[in-house]
């Protein structure tokens, strides 16, 4: 059977997989909803403090920032796994060392927050608050990360023209 498999194979990957394309688009979808509505958390936190009861609209989106936030953390130790079995594609022909330095440094840092965001909002939530103040720095760490990978990307669609951002849209390209 692993001969068939193997013969199956044709090459070194050239793109990502339909599970790695997926796994991304899903880790957008959820960090965005955490990005627009994690204030949430933060008014109903004041108002236990305060002692008053919360707007419901906040306490709804706030159970929700929660169970996304596991959400995120269960989607990216599924996506880690598989980019340590299957491995990146590989950089675009002709790229600079320092430019696929700076890919690999910038991939490696979302892997960090994303894990390092929702594991410092879990401390905070169910042990130790005090950790809510490292958890928030990530909103600004990921709108920067996010604004460089997307002008990254679209840097290489329409300035290079070397296909980079179809790798994240269309399995195997």
């Amino acid at each position: 059977m692993r001969k068939e498999f193997e013969a199956m194979q044709v090459g070194p990957v050239r793109g990502y997989t339909s599970s790695q394309i997926i796994l991304h688009w899903l880790i957008v979808v959820l960090v965005l909803f955490q990005l627009i509505f994690g204030e949430s958390m933060s008014s109903v936190f004041r108002a236990a403090q305060r002692g008053t009861t919360p707007d419901p609209n906040d306490a709804t989106l706030a159970t929700l920032h929660i169970w996304v936030g596991f959400a995120i953390l269960a989607a990216v130790v599924i996506r880690l796994a598989l980019r340590l079995r299957q491995g990146p594609p590989p950089p675009p022909e002709g790229q600079s060392p320092v430019l696929e330095w700076i890919a690999t440094a910038t991939h490696w840092l979302f892997y960090f927050l994303l894990f390092a965001v929702p594991i410092s909002g879990i401390v905070a939530y169910y042990w130790q608050p005090a950790a809510g103040e490292v958890h928030e720095l990530g909103k600004p760490a990921f709108i920067i990360l996010i604004v460089l990978h997307a002008g990254a990307a679209l840097w290489h669609q329409f300035w290079l023209r070397d296909g980079l951002l179809m790798r994240m849209l269309k399995p195997g390209a």
